[in-house]
C-alpha cells in the first residue's frame, strides 16, 4: 500500500513494484471567504483502482461543504471518483484560517489504499497575498477555520404545513446521481454505504430517495432484498417514509400503511 504525503508516493525497495493506486492533491489550497474553491484532486493509474473504490475527505469545517459526494461526518465527506472532475468547496462568509486535511482513497470494502495531506487557507485576498517589501506583516492566520455564526438548527414543527421543496434541474440531477450511486452499492449487498448516499439525496429534498432509505430499514423490503445480516428498524422505516410523505411520494402512505403507522 503506497501512502501519500503532500502529493509524495512512498514505494518499497527492491525490484519494479507493480502500479499502486495513489492521490495526488496541492499542498495548499487557498480560498476567500464566500466563494467556490476548486479542489483537484487526482487518482490513478486507472488500471490500479478497484472497482467502486471512493475518496474519503477528513479536517473541514463542518461549515464547509462540497458540490459533490455527502457529508459522512463532522467535517468528513464521502466522494465517488465520477465527482472530482467537478468538485468544489462552498466556503461561506466570515470563515478565515487554516485547516489542515486529509485525503484518502478507500475501496468499497473500507480498505485505505493511499493518502495525501493538504491544507486549506480561507482568507481575503490582501491576506493571501505575499507581504510587500516595507509592508507591515499581516496578523498570522489562525490554526483552526473560525466559522461564522450557527444558523437555528432542528426539524420544522411538526404541526406546521409542509410543502415539498421545489428542486431546480441541476439539483435533482444531482440527487439521482447520489441514488444511482446508492442503488450500486445497494445490489452489492452494502447497505450501510447504501444509506449514506440514500441520506444525502433525502437531505436534498428528493422524496424516492427517503423512499429508498426508508426501504433498508423495512421488515418487508429487506426480505423482497433477501438482504443478509442487516437487522430491520421499524421506528427508523416509519421516520423516513414519513419523510418521503413530507416531500411528496404518493407511496409514502401505503408504506406506513403497512408498518402500522398513519
Amino acid at each position: 500500500m503506497a501512502l501519500l504525503a503532500a502529493g509524495s508516493v512512498v514505494q518499497r525497495p527492491g525490484l519494479a513494484q507493480p502500479a499502486e493506486p495513489r492521490v495526488t492533491i496541492a499542498a495548499t489550497i487557498q480560498a476567500e471567504p464566500a466563494t467556490q474553491t476548486a479542489l483537484s484532486i487526482q487518482v490513478g493509474p486507472p488500471g490500479a483502482l478497484p472497482a467502486n473504490s471512493f475518496i474519503r475527505l477528513r479536517g473541514l469545517p463542518p461549515t464547509v461543504s462540497l458540490t459533490e459526494g455527502h457529508a459522512i461526518g463532522p467535517g468528513s465527506w464521502a466522494i465517488p471518483l465520477f465527482g472530482l472532475a467537478t468538485l468544489k468547496a462552498n466556503i461561506p462568509a466570515g470563515v478565515s484560517g487554516r485547516s489542515e486535511i486529509v485525503v484518502t482513497l478507500v475501496s468499497v470494502d473500507g480498505k485505505l489504499l493511499a493518502e495525501v495531506r493538504s491544507a486549506l487557507v480561507v482568507g481575503s485576498a490582501a491576506m493571501l497575498a505575499p507581504p510587500q517589501p516595507g509592508a507591515p506583516a499581516m496578523p498570522r492566520i489562525a490554526n483552526a477555520l473560525t466559522p461564522p455564526s450557527p444558523m437555528p438548527a432542528g426539524r420544522p414543527d411538526r404541526n406546521s404545513p409542509l410543502r415539498p421543496p421545489e428542486l431546480s434541474a441541476e439539483e435533482k440531477a444531482r440527487a439521482e446521481k447520489l441514488v444511482a450511486q446508492g442503488e450500486r452499492f445497494l445490489a452489492q449487498g452494502n447497505i450501510a454505504l447504501a444509506r449514506e448516499f440514500f441520506r444525502r439525496a433525502t437531505d436534498s429534498g428528493l422524496a424516492q430517495a427517503a423512499i429508498r432509505l426508508a426501504a433498508t430499514y423495512d421488515p418487508a423490503e429487506l426480505d423482497r432484498l433477501q438482504a443478509q445480516g442487516v437487522v430491520p428498524d421499524r421506528a427508523e422505516a416509519r421516520k423516513w417514509y414519513e419523510r418521503a410523505r413530507e416531500l411528496g411520494a404518493p407511496e409514502a402512505e401505503e408504506r406506513l400503511a403497512r408498518l402500522g403507522g398513519s
